[in-house]
């Protein structure tokens, strides 16, 4: 039978491989400004503000808590320019939140309440924003405009 240090070794190391993730990485980020963005959203439904304008506000409250996480955590691009880097970043999520609000507007249209449908319209807006994100917000800065192909590297072991 194993010993009890040896599983909690075990189970730091495989916590740590996660962290090292760069795609986990980036899902702790958007968990974490899914919940702002609900949140601000709620909470600005309950001063009364239209639900699309509110939808707009806390979209880009949750998209400047996510840049900054992202710049500093997922990608850790913490050392580029930040304008253009913030640039780039902007305009990734002024597409998502469009794609965001299309989405909110059929939802509601079709009988979802106000929160339901920001919920499931964040989730169908994400998979554009990360790809966006990860190959051309956040992709090193290409020396003649040009976008530039992105080096995954594996860390798995060889056996």
């Amino acid at each position: 039978m194993p010993r009890t240090g040896h599983r909690e070794e075990v189970a730091i190391r495989a916590v740590r491989r996660l962290l090292d993730n760069q795609f986990v990485r980036f899902c702790a980020v958007g968990a974490s400004g899914y919940a702002v963005n609900l949140a601000v959203y709620a909470a600005l439904l309950e001063v009364g503000m239209h639900y699309l304008a509110a939808a707009a506000l806390a979209f880009l409250v949750a998209a400047a808590s996510n840049y900054l996480w992202n710049r500093t955590w997922t990608f850790r691009t913490s050392d580029a320019p930040v304008l253009g880097q913030g640039a780039r970043a902007l305009v990734v999520s002024a597409l998502s939140l469009g794609a965001n609000q299309l989405f909110l507007l059929v939802l509601v249209a079709a009988g979802a309440g106000h929160l339901a449908g920001q919920a499931v319209a964040i989730v169908l807006a994400t998979p554009f924003s990360f790809a966006a994100n990860k190959l051309w917000a956040f992709a090193a800065e290409p020396s003649n405009g040009e976008m530039q192909p992105i080096v995954v590297r594996s860390h798995r072991r060889r056996t």
